[in-house]
């Protein structure tokens, strides 16, 4: 069975520094948001959706430095974010193939999970969405993943935190654990990956390790 980790959230605590970014450059904009709020609203999504929805509340363009800005400053704090608690123990147990689908740029993978030791542990089998095509909720990156490692969509289960990131697994035809352990998670996080389509939410990564093993019997 192949197993398919989504990045941000589920191996790296990166979720709330980004989110924390964004909640700062909002508010000099303008815009009345809390980082839990920035939280719940922009978990799992690229800049270019979060850009969308920013403009649809503002009611006016963003500055035209806007993603540079905050680009360079998540890049700066991934320098020196840290793994999700017990990453490298559970990656020590699971057996079989595995890779990383994002929505991350490469780039951007490249900086998180060198930082935590993690860009080994996976390369070459790291997917950027983006890069690949649609982003998620789009399934494309996960059925790309699944035709690089000649599996059947069925045959792959995949670890994500966030609901787009679950509907576009459930899309690809994949089942789907929710995990919850991440420093961004908010009351209502674990139902809302379940209404999302997971088949069950934990929230530590021992307990991702067991669900998987579980799963592939």
């Amino acid at each position: 069975m192949l197993t398919i980790f989504d990045c941000d959230g589920v191996l790296i605590d990166s979720e709330i520094l980004a989110s924390g970014v964004y909640a700062e450059m909002l508010r000099e904009l303008g815009l009345v948001i809390s980082h839990e709020e920035a939280i719940n609203r922009f978990t799992g999504l690229t800049h270019a959706q979060l850009e969308v929805l920013i403009h649809r509340e503002l009611g006016r363009p963003l500055p035209a430095d806007f993603r540079e800005r905050a680009t360079l400053e998540i890049d700066r704090r991934l320098e020196s974010v840290k793994p999700i608690a017990g990453v490298h123990a559970m990656l020590d147990r699971l057996q079989g193939p595995r890779c990383v689908c994002s929505n991350s740029s490469i780039a951007r993978l490249k900086i998180s999970m060198s930082a935590t030791g993690l860009w080994e542990r996976f390369q070459p089998h790291i997917f950027s969405a983006p890069e690949l095509g649609r982003s998620k909720p789009a399934p494309d990156v996960f059925l790309h993943a699944a035709r690089v490692f000649g599996v059947d969509p069925r045959d792959a289960l995949v670890i994500e935190d966030s609901s787009h990131g679950i509907e576009g697994a459930v899309a690809a035809g994949m089942r789907v654990i929710g995990f919850t352990g991440g420093g961004h998670t908010w009351p209502g996080h674990a139902q809302a990956l379940l209404e999302a389509g997971a088949v069950k939410v934990v929230s530590r990564l021992e307990e991702v390790g067991v669900a998987i093993e579980a799963l592939a019997a």
